[in-house]
């Protein structure tokens, strides 16, 4: 069952059919991305407004004489799809968590579109949430004394969500690990 949140999709059971003895068992998968609440075409739209009430205004000043205001009316909607193409490229920006039977692996693409990827082993691993006040949080997962920051993007309140969420996870993975150690 998958929660759809503004920014992370978590699925904290991909496949509920899985056998969770399988080493490829998904018992986490979450994509967090940073928020952009203005889609392409949303971008589109506002950018011929702005041109449009520019280049009517600027008419304007043309009519009365001083031409010399347009270049800024250009200029200003120029500075504009600047200011939102930067946007866009930041957008870019993701992680990708999935813990599966064997690993928990951890996936980044920075702006300029570098992957790097951690592979931690579960058995160890500890979900630390370090809080200085309600506004402010980091969130790390730590193992075998690497610890890796996880959505350095994201709200504060949305840190928390995630946390809780990979807690659980870890604890279906713990759960699913103490009936096989029986078994042998």
């Amino acid at each position: 069952m998958a929660q759809r949140g503004r920014v992370a999709y978590l699925h904290p059971m991909t496949d509920l059919t899985a056998d969770p003895d399988a080493p490829d068992a998904v018992f986490f998968d979450a994509v967090l991305r940073p928020h952009r609440s203005l889609p392409h075409r949303g971008f589109f739209i506002v950018m011929l407004l702005v041109a449009g009430v520019s280049f009517v205004i600027s008419l304007g000043f043309v009519l009365l004489g001083a031409w010399p205001v347009t270049g800024f009316f250009g200029l200003d909607v120029l500075l504009l799809y600047w200011a939102f193409r930067i946007n866009y490229r930041n957008a870019r920006e993701h992680e990708v968590l999935r813990l599966t039977g064997d690993a928990l692996t951890v996936d980044k693409v920075s702006i300029r579109g570098e992957h790097r990827q951690w592979r931690l082993q579960p058995f160890w691993l500890r979900v630390v949430l370090e809080e200085k006040d309600e506004d402010e949080n980091r969130l790390y997962v730590t193992s075998h004394g690497r610890s890796v920051p996880l959505g350095t993007f994201l709200a504060p309140q949305e840190r928390r969500t995630l946390a809780q969420a990979l807690k659980d996870a870890l604890g279906r993975w713990r759960a699913d690990l103490q009936p096989r150690q029986a078994e042998s």
